[in-house]
């Protein structure tokens, strides 16, 4: 893999499984430096070993929708990285009860706390060093969900995913006088640990038809990789058996 990415930062929400391991893998392969963060230690430990690369792979503990520990997180990654050339937010939790009548207000709180304030309250505090060096992106994982409101994400899924897609959109359009560029990825099925969390049991044939967390490493990797003047708003990745309704 090419090493365009030579010591450039990055700091991975959600990055102990999922999408966000996979992109931390990539990201590492491709010679960044990379802090994952994400709400258990043990997980973020054994993700760290699996990011082989030149560079130690570093972790700390959040948890996104809590502002004050975010703003702890982003001061332990300058402090140990020294500024942060990448900020992906891939941190997202789904409930079973998914539909107006079976979801609790907890619920709903719960998701949207996550999913969309999370990823506000990590750009917040990211943010301003990249103003300072008129650098940066940002790297917002949404869903197929923050596309088209379907009975599969469910409603407050749906709703939060739609509006980290509108927050990565705006704040993308104010932010590019600064050089700062933020891409919204809509994943498809991705075989992650959030389908422990469908209605319905998702098989191991099921599982293995659709997108793997490893499916993303490239292609953020080559975002990244893009000179400053060329900027991602938008892409879609889904499993090929996946319509697209």
């Amino acid at each position: 893999m090419s090493m365009k990415l030579q010591d450039k930062t990055a700091l991975v929400t959600g990055g102990g499984t999922g999408i966000g391991l996979g992109i931390a893998q990539g990201l590492a392969a491709a010679g960044c430096r990379v802090a994952l963060c994400g709400r258990r230690e043990e997980v973020l430990c054994q993700a760290a070993q699996q990011c082989g690369s030149d560079h130690e792979v570093l972790y700390h503990t959040v948890d996104v929708a809590n502002r004050d520990e975010v703003r702890q997180l982003v001061q332990w990654a300058v402090a140990n990285m020294g500024q942060i050339d990448i900020l992906v937010n891939s941190a997202g939790l789904n409930v079973k009860t998914r539909s107006m009548a079976e979801m609790t207000p907890d619920q709903w709180d719960q998701v949207l706390s996550v999913n969309a304030t999370g990823a506000y309250n990590c750009m917040y505090e990211v943010l301003p060093q990249m103003r300072e060096r008129c650098d940066g992106l940002i790297i917002n994982i949404s869903s197929i969900s923050g596309l088209r409101a379907t009975a599969l994400g469910g409603i407050a899924y749906s709703a939060s995913k739609f509006a980290m897609a509108a927050l990565g959109t705006a704040a993308a359009n104010e932010e590019k006088k600064y050089g700062i560029r933020v891409t919204n990825v809509f994943p498809g099925e991705v075989n992650t640990p959030i389908l422990d969390q469908r209605p319905q049991p998702v098989s191991d044939e099921h599982k293995a038809s659709i997108l793997q967390p490893e499916d993303f490493s490239d292609l953020i990797v080559a975002i990244a990789a893009l000179p400053p003047r060329a900027h991602v708003s938008d892409i879609v990745v889904k499993p090929t058996k996946q319509e697209f309704m």
